[in-house]
């Protein structure tokens, strides 16, 4: 069964300490697919970080999916990631 929403934002809030975070369980959305027959979520993340900076969008997906690997693909299944780069100038 996949987490609840509270347990990929601890994970995520732990690896990216102070950063601006949000997670949203938007499993319901995927009812029918096959990689929800089992119970894995499909989730959102939307990450701001100064770590960003300077790496590429697979890179910065990279980092987040660091954080929960171990999950996936039985508790998550997808994660949508938004990793933007915090800071002036930013992108």
């Amino acid at each position: 069964m996949g987490p609840s929403v509270d347990e990929p934002w601890a994970r995520l809030a732990e690896a990216f300490p102070g950063e601006p975070l949000e997670v949203v369980d938007e499993s319901h959305l995927h009812a029918g697919h096959a990689g929800a027959e089992g119970g894995a979520g499909h989730y959102r993340v939307r990450l701001t970080s100064a770590r960003f900076a300077g790496l590429s969008v697979v890179a910065r997906h990279r980092l987040v999916y660091d954080a929960v690997r171990d999950w996936m693909p039985h508790r998550i299944h997808a994660l949508a990631i938004e990793a933007r780069v915090a800071g002036p100038g930013a992108s």
